[in-house]
């Protein structure tokens, strides 16, 4: 069914030992640790079953973001290194997003450009807000600079909410309810406002080239483009498309948001030319994403173009 195209999914994690020991006391050990801990054969082996071809590696959430600055740089190249050379081991099968120090952004824009350059990796993710700031601060913004002049894309991963968010919106409810600080709508509040900041903050006018993803299917800003857009054009308002800027900078994809409904929404609003098959890997299984796929029906065309042909694309693969 797939043959003509490969299958390619590019938000799927993997954990660095050294990375992962410095957060996960405070964020508890996950069930699904082992798998985040590999990369190699248990992985290739769960990827080949459900027909997957390649996958493109990030570091869990909360990576780098959240390091003490005086550490983060020197680690953070030593965690590259380690996703380099495990992707060298599997040539074809993975690819690599750069972790970035962002508690140091002109350091964190340099590691951008050697992990672009020296190891082959094909963007970066970031996760989250960094230690409590949101990235459309202008601190951050040498980072979107070499971004835009080495033509990679930078994605935007959740982490958990800010604490004083956690503790007025959802202190009542997560002790009974995690998810609802996670998947279930912590993440999506978070992502989407990192998003919804960058457009404001007129980052896209000075660096034109710049584009970014999202993932779960755009974290409800594809249901949401028309009336944020409204909104902002009402009068008083300072002249701002933000519907044609997120239609132009932000491509969006299916990690761990397998919806037929949400796919025709974001269809109608981006077109298919800006979705990108995703699992979210070990957190969700591989079989739920393809069992999903198998049911849509759409143009083998579209459908080329959300498994593999669109992430060719923009990754260069």
């Amino acid at each position: 069914m797939y043959r003509n195209c490969p299958v390619i999914a590019l938000e799927e994690h993997y954990w660095d030992a050294e990375l992962s020991a410095q957060f996960v006391g405070a964020e508890g050990l996950s069930p699904v640790s082992n798998l985040l801990h590999e990369v190699g054969d248990v992985r290739l082996r769960a990827m080949d079953e459900a027909g997957i071809d390649m996958q493109i590696l990030s570091h869990g959430a909360p990576s780098a973001q959240k390091l003490p600055a005086d550490i983060c740089v020197d680690l953070t190249q030593r965690v590259n290194d380690r996703l380099a050379e495990a992707c060298a081991r599997h040539p074809g099968r993975f690819a690599g997003f750069a972790a970035l120090p962002t508690p140091r952004p002109e350091e964190a824009a340099r590691e951008l450009e050697r992990c672009v350059k020296d190891l082959g990796f094909k963007g970066a993710m970031i996760h989250g807000l960094t230690h409590g700031v949101f990235h459309d601060d202008k601190r951050f913004w040498p980072i979107y600079e070499v971004a835009e002049k080495l033509d990679v894309p930078i994605y935007f991963h959740p982490a958990v909410p800010h604490p004083d968010v956690m503790r007025v919106y959802y202190d009542e409810y997560a002790k009974e309810f995690p998810t609802v600080i996670r998947p279930a709508w912590g993440f999506t509040v978070e992502t989407a406002t990192q998003a919804i900041r960058l457009i404001l903050s007129r980052v896209f006018e000075t660096h034109p080239g710049l584009q970014i993803v999202l993932g779960h299917f755009g974290e409800t800003l594809p249901f949401l483009l028309w009336r944020i857009n409204q909104a902002l054009a009402r009068p008083g308002q300072e002249s701002l498309s933000f519907r044609e800027t997120f239609c132009r900078h932000f491509h969006v994809t299916t990690s761990g948001h397998f919806s037929t409904p949400a796919l025709v929404c974001t269809m109608m609003e981006l077109g298919m030319d800006r979705i990108m098959f995703s699992v979210d890997y070990p957190y969700v299984v591989n079989s739920d994403a393809m069992g999903w796929i198998e049911t849509l029906q759409i143009s083998p065309d579209d459908r080329r173009k959300l498994l593999g042909g669109n992430a060719q694309k923009l990754f260069k693969l």
